[in-house]
C-alpha cells in the first residue's frame, strides 16, 4: 500500500526541521584575535620589503606564515614562541 501524499509532506517537514535546527559547529574568529594574530605574524614573518607584500617575508615561505596564523587563531591569539612576547 503506498504512503499517501499528506504522509510524505509530514516526513518531508520534519527531516527539514531536523537539519534547519541543528547545532551550528562554526565558530567566528573575534576581530580581537585576528589583529592579535596579524601582528604577531607579522613580527614573526617581517616583510622582505615594507609595504610590499608580493615582496615575499624574510623568514620562511607564504604558506609557513599562513600555518602561524592559523595556530595562533586556533589557540585563541596565545602563542608560545618567543615572538608573542614583546622584548623587556
Amino acid at each position: 500500500m503506498p504512503a499517501s501524499p499528506r504522509l510524505k509532506g509530514v516526513f518531508l517537514t520534519l527531516v527539514c526541521l531536523t537539519l534547519v535546527s541543528g547545532p551550528n559547529r562554526a565558530s567566528a574568529v573575534t576581530v580581537e584575535v585576528a589583529r592579535k594574530c596579524q601582528a604577531l605574524m607579522a613580527r614573526a614573518y617581517p616583510p622582505r620589503e615594507p609595504g610590499n607584500p608580493a615582496a615575499g617575508s624574510e623568514k620562511g615561505s607564504g604558506r609557513a606564515a599562513q600555518g602561524y596564523f592559523n595556530k595562533c587563531v586556533a589557540n585563541g591569539g596565545k602563542m608560545d614562541d618567543d615572538t608573542s612576547n614583546p622584548p623587556k
